[in-house]
């Protein structure tokens, strides 16, 4: 296929993701295929693909294009002007060194499972590589291989974290950072930091990881490590794709348990459902902690993890009336044969001097599979009905300890709980920065202790602005209150913004950027710096 064909591919591709928006603009707004604005591509790139090996691995239909288009977030829709489906490595390290060698190289960003909200992982008028499509390497093996003697994991950058955990448990062993949600790619979460319940203990996921092959914006495959290559290993872990693609990362392994005591206790007090959280992460024997912000608007039971029986619901339901707010503890406890026996007296030592509602404390037991893998059954449920696609204009942020008063009664109280307009998941726990490594990308308060804001908004493709412009209203607020926060998964529109959330980093990302990808090739969705 000659460079004219494929410009014709092209166009009629645009042509078709064009036809589909304007249809479904046109559509009842509930039938739409995304909420943002579709940004189209140009016609023409600057170089000539011929002489490209991988071209015919570029895909150029309407189906690959569409697919890298668009993400979970449905608000942002860029169009690329071609997909990598690659099957090695060394398909990625051509690909970047052709678009070095251009005179005006073009974009690239790397997408796993496509989970990110604002359009990070696509290239407008760029090439998107589908890291899934290296699977197809591995033929009847897989990308993960288990190091029972070293206690650790090599993994592809485009595995997903379930499958890593179905491996490691083949051996008894199990990572001991997680996300809430694993359907997400190794290289993925990496890129950003991977936090959940376990953060406080272990560390981001980031903080758990002993070595990385990255493929860099030079098109240079590189092994490195705290100790090799060192500059390259902490600019990856939590550089949002900025310094290169994850083509592999080691990750540490320890003894994975059988089940869990799952617990939820309710506060109607924000300064105690605070200070028993803080308690909590001081003490030796807990596994897992996380809170949610119930509200008297909202069901019981978020979609993630459904946990309360009818019968608790409406006991919660009478104290929602009378309160407005509930706030949950979450708080897990991990065991397996030999500690069975145990189990029960260590979750009532740990409950000791909280101070939760009196009869308000519910526990679960499940398999420690199960719980890990607690959001997938709730997804399914709403693929089922037609809900998992729809606009979701999430809100994460990390909140110095020394402002969360101001942040419930500006926040939480008067802006989420007074508008009543969130629809989702709301998630708020501490956790500790002793566990974060501040030389590598990613960028917390400065604090000891911050917590874990979530506003997971599901919304539909007539609402979604209204919930973020509800984000844009916290975030002015806790500006305006001088709350020194920082985004996770962070979106920005302007340089300035950037530079403030990065703080004392900026300039050390500037310089890994100029160091790594100095012709701004990698992952320009996510709109840090110029486009090329």
């Amino acid at each position: 296929m000659d460079f004219s064909t494929r410009i014709v591919l092209i166009v009629l591709s645009i042509a078709y993701v064009n036809l589909v928006s304007i249809k479904a603009t046109m559509a009842d707004a509930s039938s739409n295929q995304f909420a943002g604005k579709l940004r189209q591509s140009k016609n023409a790139v600057p170089c000539n693909f011929d002489s490209l090996t991988v071209r015919a691995k570029l895909r150029y239909d309407p189906e690959a294009i569409g697919l890298a288009s668009t993400d979970y977030g449905h608000i942002v829709r860029d169009i690329p002007f071609a997909v990598l489906y690659p099957t090695s490595s060394d398909d990625i390290t051509e690909l970047i060194k052709f678009s070095n060698k251009c005179p005006l190289p073009f974009n690239v960003s790397a997408r796993g499972y496509g989970h990110s909200v604002r359009g990070q992982d696509m290239s407008h008028n760029g090439i998107v590589v589908n890291m899934l499509s290296l699977n197809e390497q591995y033929k009847n093996a897989t990308g993960i291989r288990v190091s029972t003697a070293g206690h650790y994991a090599d993994v592809g950058g485009e595995q997903l974290w379930i499958d890593v955990l179905n491996a490691t448990l083949q051996h008894g062993l199990a990572p001991v950072s997680w996300t809430d949600y694993l359907y997400l790619t190794v290289g993925g979460t990496l890129s950003n930091a991977g936090i959940s319940g376990q953060t406080f203990l272990h560390g981001p996921q980031i903080s758990n990881v002993l070595e990385m092959d990255v493929i860099t914006g030079k098109g240079d495959f590189m092994t490195c490590s705290k100790d090799k290559n060192s500059e390259l290993f902490f600019a990856v872990l939590g550089g949002l794709g900025q310094f290169g693609i994850i083509n592999r990362a080691r990750i540490v392994l320890a003894k994975a348990p059988k089940r869990v005591k799952w617990v939820k206790m309710l506060y109607y007090d924000f300064s105690i459902f605070t200070r028993d959280q803080e308690h909590l992460i001081s003490i030796n024997g807990l596994d897992y902690l996380e809170g949610e912000l119930m509200m008297d608007y909202t069901p019981i039971d978020d979609w993630r993890s459904p946990f309360f029986t009818p019968y608790n619901e409406s006991q919660i339901s009478s104290l929602l009336k009378k309160h407005g707010i509930l706030y949950c503890i979450e708080m897990v406890k991990y065991y397996d044969d030999e500690t069975a026996n145990l189990v029960d007296k260590e979750v009532q030592r740990l409950q000791v001097g909280l101070n939760y509602i009196p009869g308000f404390s519910f526990t679960r037991d499940e398999t420690y599979v199960d719980f890990l893998n607690r959001v997938r059954q709730g997804e399914l449920t709403l693929r089922s009905k037609g809900l998992w696609d729809v606009p979701h204009p999430w809100l994460n942020l990390f909140v110095p300890k020394s402002r969360i008063m101001d942040f419930n009664a500006g926040v939480i109280v008067d802006i989420l709980h007074r508008e009543k307009k969130t629809k989702g998941p709301l998630l708020f726990y501490p956790t500790t920065k002793t566990k974060w490594d501040d030389r590598m990308s990613a960028v917390t308060p400065d604090e000891d202790i911050f917590y874990i804001l979530g506003l997971l908004h599901s919304g539909n493709f007539s609402n979604w602005q209204d919930l973020d412009n509800q984000n844009n209203e916290v975030l002015e607020f806790c500006d305006r209150a001088g709350i020194k926060l920082k985004q996770y998964l962070p979106h920005y529109k302007s340089k300035e913004d950037w530079i403030k959330q990065f703080g004392s980093k900026w300039n050390t990302f500037q310089r890994r950027k100029a160091q790594f990808d100095p012709r701004m090739i990698l992952s320009p969705g996510q709109k840090i710096f110029n486009s090329v």
